[in-house]
């Protein structure tokens, strides 16, 4: 399998997220052999999408000659798209958003219906395609945070798509924490694994994958320097 993963954290490598990634990435390779590319976003120059729907008039072309044309085609190109992200006020980082903006070229201005909603007619084939989205937070709960990430991800999604929300993540990233970390990791793991063989996540294996690591009380008394 082809996989492509959008790290949109401005840390890159040393993204709190990027750890629960890694893990899911390890549990799909023990099940097959797999291509992987992860891309950096903040290392690409991407413009902010003018909303002059140039490129959803004449087949695709953007105004813009930046990184965007090239990112387009590896996606394109993928089986495996993969989102992996910190949590910014509820959404995803600026520099993935605009990432995600300038997929215009993708759809054309025509629509047509699809169940209850109309959505824009695709200039590129990309059914093949399946979507994940892997975000963590550094709050201590999941409830009333990841709702609007979530949200918008199966809107731009609606097919194919799979969703791990991982709250207290600044964990993953404190070696003190390896106690409780490292399980966590290890389902995680269990599940890349899991997907790769059935493109599904078990429904109790995912909730407790996104559920809090340690008491939500004292993550917030720890981050708070009240222990």
């Amino acid at each position: 399998m082809k996989i492509l993963v959008l790290n949109g954290s401005p840390k890159k490598d040393k993204s709190d997220t990027m750890h629960i990634t890694r893990a899911f990435l390890d549990g799909m390779n023990e099940a097959e052999n797999n291509d992987v590319h992860i891309i950096h976003i903040t290392d690409k120059h991407i413009e902010y999408c003018a909303g002059c729907f140039s490129c959803m008039r004449n087949g695709g072309e953007c105004i813009y000659n930046d990184d965007m044309k090239e990112l387009l085609e590896e996606v394109l190109e993928c089986d495996l798209l993969i989102f992996s992200y910190p949590l910014y006020c509820y959404g995803m980082p600026a520099p993935l958003k605009a990432f995600l903006d300038r997929t215009l070229p993708l759809s054309s201005m025509a629509m047509h219906k699809v169940g209850e909603r109309y959505e824009h007619v695709g200039q590129a084939d990309f059914s093949h395609l399946k979507y994940l989205m892997i975000c963590g937070c550094g709050f201590p709960n999941s409830a009333h945070n990841f709702e609007p990430a979530a949200g918008q991800f199966k809107l731009c999604f609606p097919n194919n798509h799979t969703m791990i929300t991982v709250p207290e993540s600044p964990m993953f990233n404190a070696p003190e924490a390896r106690e409780v970390t490292a399980p966590r990791l290890e389902l995680v793991k269990k599940a890349g694994k899991q997907y790769a063989e059935t493109d599904k996540i078990d429904e109790q294996l995912l909730a407790e994958i996104c559920s809090p690591m340690i008491p939500e009380d004292v993550y917030a008394e720890i981050v708070n320097g009240t222990t």
